[in-house]
């Protein structure tokens, strides 16, 4: 093998959790259940929680949310309008344009993707960032 080593970075269930939680009291802050769902670089799904309250379909569009973000490494309203339903039929509504979904980067590096629904699209974008800055605030190479 060559010389070439690379750095692996991952979503731990340490760092899942913690996302969770800030997630969590941001939305118990702004007083809006949410739908929470955190995916790995390959759209695992790493951890779900409905909080009390929260509409039970928003469960579906945050995963959608959450794999889009990943996938495209960008926010998931980022997919044009005019392909949204597209490209939503074409993978079965696992790619969404609402708003919502952030992906998780750290280091330069996408590592995952984190949806949030049940709010408005600006509520949701709220909570996301809230699980970022937990995640962002505390990782270290």
């Amino acid at each position: 093998m060559s010389g070439f080593t690379a750095k692996v970075c991952s979503l731990t269930h340490q760092g899942v959790m913690q996302m969770l939680s800030a997630a969590v009291a941001k939305a118990e802050e702004i007083e809006q259940p949410q739908c929470i769902v955190i995916v790995d670089a390959s759209c695992v799904v790493l951890g779900e929680l409905r909080m009390t309250g929260a509409k039970v379909l928003s469960m579906k569009s945050a995963l959608s949310k959450a794999r889009t973000a990943a996938s495209i490494r960008a926010p998931s309203d980022m997919i044009p309008d005019d392909v949204g339903p597209r490209i939503a039929a074409a993978t079965d509504n696992a790619v969404t344009n609402l708003g919502g979904g952030l992906p998780v980067i750290v280091g330069g590096m996408c590592i995952g993707g984190i949806g949030v629904g049940s709010g408005t699209p600006d509520q949701d974008k709220e909570v996301a960032r809230a699980a970022l800055e937990a995640i962002n605030a505390t990782f270290e190479w």
